[in-house]
């Protein structure tokens, strides 16, 4: 660990730097993607009142909620936890010990919304009147569907699809032990929550889970993923059918997203497909970087990137990158006032440079032990307002204390040690400075970004 004096801070101005020539892709300043600041996968995206809702599933492999994520430009996002589904009120006694993941949230024809999330290895349904909830059990708090509808393979990764004429479908099913699973799907009545039918094994080749349905050139587009999202073999791919129902034949350019190892691209797949400014996207999530990480922990977090539909009903390859640039969306998020970063070096790699590049696959980390401090340098004196601090776990509690200083050496405190979570965490401390030092407690705190306003 190295410590650098305030006045001696040795970082580059991030907000208007280059990346220099041999500066990894990912780690470039100014990166869109990933789109969310922690550690998610899964993620159903949708639209209402002007404001974009991202669901997910919370890394480290599942948790007890489900992570949901709002905006109102698409890029500056806010975590919440929903009241509903949690592992405590949606489970069985045929659920299993696995968590809460893999929502699909859906608005039916009758104006309400729904969600389909897997809660163990069972399906369960929930309602609210908007994304933003509140939301409740649908089905008299008993799964949709239960694991031992087809207990060689786990029953999760429910999505809903609701066709041009109003009628809903729900297609769903995963391997067991990273082998390829099973699909299944059945038409919904229009409380969507009854099966209209039996379901049906609609499974198409290279199988293994995480269906999506799109419709385009008049045709039922089939996606799924298949291989192992803990190494790098997950995939996206696709097979068309003329009816809901198929049959489904793997297309001839499938799979269409995939691990691109020159483009620091690693097991894309578990996605949604929408629309934003007259043009489709897919949202998927892929492993964190640097890949591997160490220890055993499986953290992926949240891309999102241009997608094709072709008039002929077929996809093309998408092209994944870190640009992350969305037409609809903000072209770029708020990043506050400019500052140069010093303080605790645990590694270049999560240097204090990390904390003001505005790029969400790159983090500051504190001293593995001890208490860690993360410095920035405003350039002059002016009024600082407010931070928001993007902690590198949106759930789970940080300890920050804020202080300023004129010189870089007397410091006084503005912001007293307390202990908060989600993301950002505002912290309000105002006063006018040229320095501002972020004190953290927790031995190896990671920071995305830390968000000065004047």
């Amino acid at each position: 660990m190295m410590r650098y004096p305030a006045v001696a801070l040795a970082a580059v101005l991030l907000c208007a730097a280059a990346p220099v020539a041999d500066t990894p892709r990912w780690e470039a300043p100014g990166a869109g993607n990933p789109l969310l600041p922690g550690y998610f996968a899964d993620p159903s995206i949708v639209r209402d009142g002007g404001r974009w809702y991202v669901f997910a599933t919370i890394d480290p492999w599942g948790d007890d909620r489900l992570g949901l994520w709002t905006s109102d430009n698409g890029r500056d996002w806010r975590f919440s936890l929903p009241d509903w589904p949690t592992k405590q009120a949606a489970t069985s006694p045929t659920s299993g010990d696995a968590k809460v993941w893999a929502p699909s949230v859906v608005k039916a024809p009758n104006g309400r919304w729904y969600m389909y999330v897997s809660v163990g290895s069972e399906v369960w349904v929930g309602t609210a009147p908007s994304p933003a909830g509140p939301w409740r059990d649908a089905n008299g708090g008993q799964p949709l569907i239960k694991r031992d509808f087809a207990p060689a393979y786990h029953m999760i990764d429910a999505e809903a699809f609701v066709d041009d004429d109003g009628q809903a479908y729900l297609y769903w099913g995963s391997g067991l032990n990273w082998v390829n699973g099973h699909c299944f799907v059945v038409r919904l009545k229009p409380d969507m929550v009854t099966f209209d039918g039996t379901p049906r094994d609609v499974t198409p080749e290279g199988y293994f889970e995480a269906p999506f349905m799109v419709k385009a050139g008049g045709r039922y587009l089939l996606t799924y993923s298949d291989g192992n999202t803990t190494k790098d073999t997950y995939k996206v791919r696709y097979a068309v059918g003329a009816t809901p129902f198929g049959p489904f034949r793997e297309a001839a350019n499938s799979p269409i997203l995939e691990t691109h190892r020159e483009r620091d691209v690693v097991s894309p797949g578990h996605h949604a497909i929408f629309r934003s400014g007259g043009q489709s996207y897919i949202l998927y999530h892929r492993q964190a970087l640097p890949w591997p990480q160490s220890g055993d922990a499986v953290l992926r977090q949240i891309a999102v990137d241009p997608i094709s539909l072709r008039g002929d009903g077929t996809i093309a390859k998408v092209t994944p990158g870190h640009g992350g640039a969305v037409a609809g969306f903000a072209p770029r998020r708020a990043r506050g006032l400019p500052w140069q970063a010093g303080g605790d070096t645990v590694a270049a790699l999560h240097a204090p440079a990390k904390a003001a590049d505005d790029n969400y696959a790159t983090l500051w980390r504190a001293p593995a032990t001890g208490s860690g401090t993360l410095v920035a340098d405003l350039g002059r004196r002016q009024r600082v307002a407010r931070s928001l601090i993007r902690p590198e776990y949106a759930t789970r509690p940080y300890r920050f204390a804020v202080e300023a200083s004129d010189d870089g050496r007397r410091w006084k405190p503005v912001a007293a040690a307390a202990t908060r979570s989600g993301s950002p965490i505002a912290i309000d401390h105002a006063v006018t400075a040229r320095y501002l030092r972020l004190r953290t407690q927790e031995p190896g705190a990671g920071i995305w970004e830390w968000t000065i306003l004047p």
